[in-house]
């Protein structure tokens, strides 16, 4: 449009979009918060907050219970690495179930960016749950607690993310509380083992990864947690039954649960 005003002209540009941006199928709106098929938009952002924390908390309280409870089968503690190939296989189905109930179902993270995830997945799984059968369960909460410090710096270098001195102080206070633990437990448990310490050091490093890595890719590419979940841990049952059939682990586990399973009948 020329407006002319003597011998000047002063012009006003108007743009209009082409295409008008659509939210993608799989999120119906921005304020809406689903946990286990239940929408909780109807409750203020204080009460979501908390009802999931309180299901992060219990969740966690039984889930724990029961990866305690089967490593404190005798002979069980050589197949951690069988207990995360199960776990996958059954993260897999929920995620295919989840996948069929929502609209979108394509898939729109790249399948190279789900390998790495899927291989820091079984890498933080896998070694956690081996390392249970050298620590007790509550020294691997406490490990896993400390994660924040690699997730930090995992943000940092993957996100370049910056981080004030307000969470510099929270991470550097909960790991003293850790070394405190630790030394408090080496002296009190006797299933404490440097093995262990070991293998759970390696997870966090695993774990602080794969947060930032999802992260990036979910904001990146717009995908949905159904979708990562069913990828991510599909292809990761993949790569622990290929080394599971390698090393010869599979036959020995099926043995044992299968022994189990009769000692329970009898």
């Amino acid at each position: 449009m020329d407006l002319k005003y003597g011998n000047s002209r002063k012009y006003i540009s108007i743009s209009i979009p082409s295409k008008p941006e659509t939210m993608p199928p799989h999120i119906k709106s921005v304020d809406e918060l689903r946990v286990l098929g239940i929408n909780l938009s109807r409750f203020n952002k204080t009460l979501q907050f908390f009802i999931c924390v309180a299901g992060v908390f219990i969740f966690y309280l039984i889930y724990g219970y029961l990866q305690e409870l089967i490593f404190s089968l005798e002979g069980f503690k050589p197949f951690g690495w069988y207990l995360t190939l199960v776990q996958f296989g059954f993260y897999s189905l929920f995620g295919l179930v989840e996948l069929q109930l929502i609209q979108d179902k394509r898939r729109r993270i790249p399948g190279k960016t789900y390998m790495l995830i899927a291989l820091l997945t079984v890498g933080t799984m896998g070694l956690s749950n081996t390392s249970l059968g050298y620590l007790n369960y509550p020294t691997q909460v406490i490990f896993k607690c400390c994660k924040l410090l690699p997730v930090m710096i995992g943000g940092v270098f993957i996100q370049g993310k910056r981080y004030n001195v307000t969470d510099v102080s929270a991470a550097l206070c909960m790991s003293l509380g850790l070394i405190w633990f630790t030394l408090a437990d080496s002296k009190v448990a006797p299933n404490f083992n440097v093995t262990g310490v070991i293998l759970i050091s390696l997870a966090l490093c695993a774990d602080a990864a794969i947060g930032n890595v999802q992260e990036k890719a979910m904001k990146l590419h717009n995908g949905s947690n159904s979708e990562m979940v069913l990828y991510s841990y599909s292809i990761g049952f993949i790569y622990i039954l290929v080394g599971l059939a390698l090393t010869g682990g599979i036959t020995p586990a099926i043995a044992f649960c299968s022994l189990l399973q009769q000692e329970e009948k009898q």
